[in-house]
């Protein structure tokens, strides 16, 4: 199912928290954005979560690690929350290579 994201309410900052519960899950989540109103198929695309994780580069800048999909090839038990930001009109989380375990809830806040 899609939820109503930022975007949806007009609000300008855009930023959006998902928390994923999981059981003996084993599989790939990713979470998908649109722009559009009344979005088709072709509509979405993958957004990039912020994992809270940081590292240095080279430079000493600091940098927040991003990742594009959540994927377990062992069973894992854990509930992980991750940011990311965007004027997105509606939020929908995909689920791919389900071979095992429960996805008890995935909830959006922003």
């Amino acid at each position: 199912d899609a939820y109503k994201g930022d975007g949806y309410y007009g609000r300008s900052d855009g930023f959006h928290t998902v928390q994923i519960n999981l059981t003996g899950f084993i599989g790939r989540i990713e979470i998908q954005g649109t722009l559009a109103v009344d979005p088709a198929d072709d509509d979405w695309f993958t957004i990039q979560l912020g994992t809270g994780a940081q590292s240095v580069d080279t430079t000493g800048l600091l940098k927040e690690q991003n990742i594009t999909f959540v994927e377990y090839i062992e069973s894992t038990t854990n509930t992980k929350s991750y940011n990311f930001t965007g004027n997105y009109v509606w939020v929908r989380a995909k689920v791919s290579d389900w071979t095992d375990g429960t996805v008890n809830n995935i909830k959006l806040n922003h």
